[in-house]
Order: C-alpha cells, then structure tokens, then sequence
C-alpha cells in the first residue's frame, strides 16, 4: 500500500513536468498523510489542470463520509470491478504528484519506516483517481486515492505492494486514454529511473512530524528499540477480545 508520501519539489519543477500553468501556492511537505488536502492534476476542456483533493475517496454514492479513510489506495487487479473505483476508473483518473513515498518493515519487532525515491531524487507521479462527494449541506468535496499495484524487485523484499508510478510518456494515456489502454499501465514499475530506498527516523511515524530531517538516512542499528508494552495486570476473568 501507499500510506504516506512527500512533495517537496519547487512549484517550477511541479509545473514543468506536469504542464499546467496555474498551481496553487504549496509549501514543502515531507509526511503527506490520509485525509490531508493533497496537489493532483486532471485533464479538462482547456487541458491539465492542477486541483486539491481530501486523500481518501468517498463514492458519490457513499452516505458516510468517514468511508474516505479505509480508501486511500485502489488496487489494480480490482478498480476496474469494486464498486467504491470503477466508476472513477471509467471517468476520473487523475495523476497525483510526489517526490517520495514511504513504506514500513518489521525490523527487531518495531516498524521501521523507509524512504523511497528516484536516484535522482526529482518529481514523479503517482495514478490516482478522484471523485466529488455532495455532503448533507450541499457541498461539493472533491476526494483521491492513489492506485496500487504488485511491488517491482527493487522494492520486493521491503513490502509486496507499491503505488503506480506513470513516466510522462504515460500521463495522457492515464488521464484521458480509454480504458483498456488505461489499464495497461498499471504495472509495477520498470522504466528508466532507479529507485532507491533508505531507513529514516521514525519520528515520520507521527503526522505532526513534517520537516526535512524526515528524509535523512538513518542507521539501523543506531535506531532505539521501542519501550516494552506494558504489562497486563492479573484478572480473574477471561477476554473475549
């Protein structure tokens, strides 16, 4: 899965690849989390266009808004089918950009967090697919998620997923191609880039953590193991739980 990423790029660089003129004033972010306001980019009548949306899509449909939560990534294998994306799939697919993303391994029995870029540390962008949700006052909400696909060998050993990175040869095929051909891209990733990953400070754990210390390498036998859990007081009764 994709649970956290970063966009730390200056807005030229954002808009260059991207080729947008307008881009909202951004300042660097090294822990994007679910349900914060995240940069994407859609295609429509004057061509790419940079938008914000609430990361965790909520269905049009959907009643419940807390739903965005559990829906931070789409899957490949399924969008196409699940009810909560195909719709999205069909009329809204979006590029959402990143710099980084991060990923998690259970390393002494604690989750060590990693960061996990291109050698060349500039702007790429993940598929993603968007929606807008009405809320009870009328509102219009415009959500994401980002999709996901089998991890590369690159990234095998650290998690079995990653999210769909497209090149720029791709991006129009993603935002407005049809659907098959869409669909053909959402494979893990072997272009010409390297990606790289490094352990960093857990302090990323922490959502309120958000500065550049975040993409400095640690090492991992420098790293503090966790305090114990605490332990269970006696009691005479069973747990159910």
């Amino acid at each position: 899965m994709c649970g956290r990423y970063s966009l730390t790029t200056p807005v030229d660089g954002i808009r260059k690849l991207f080729g947008f003129s307008q881009i909202p004033n951004l300042p660097a972010r090294y822990n994007i989390a679910p349900t914060q306001a995240v940069l994407a980019v859609r295609r429509d009548d004057q061509g790419r266009s940079a938008f914000m949306a609430r990361w965790g899509l909520i269905p049009s449909w959907s009643k419940d808004p807390s739903i965005g939560a559990k829906m931070i990534n789409a899957r490949a294998e399924t969008v196409q089918e699940k009810p909560s994306f195909k719709t999205a799939f069909r009329r809204r697919r979006c590029l959402i950009p990143a710099d980084a993303f991060y990923e998690w391994k259970t390393i002494g029995g604690a989750k060590q967090p990693f960061r996990i870029a291109f050698e060349d540390a500039t702007v790429f962008a993940f598929a993603g697919l968007w929606e807008r949700w009405q809320g009870a006052d009328g509102s219009d909400v415009e959500t994401c998620s980002i999709v996901t696909t089998e991890a590369n060998a690159t990234l095998a050993d650290l998690h079995h997923r990653m999210p769909v990175i497209l090149d720029s040869d791709l991006f129009e095929t993603w935002l407005s191609g049809p659907e098959d051909a869409a669909a053909a891209t959402m494979q893990p990733y072997t272009g010409p880039r390297i990606l790289t990953y490094h352990p960093i400070s857990r302090a990323l754990n922490d959502v309120r953590n958000d500065d550049s210390s975040l993409t400095d390498p640690v090492t991992l036998d420098e790293i503090p193991e966790p305090d114990p859990a605490p332990k269970k007081k006696p009691t005479d009764q069973l747990s159910l739980f």
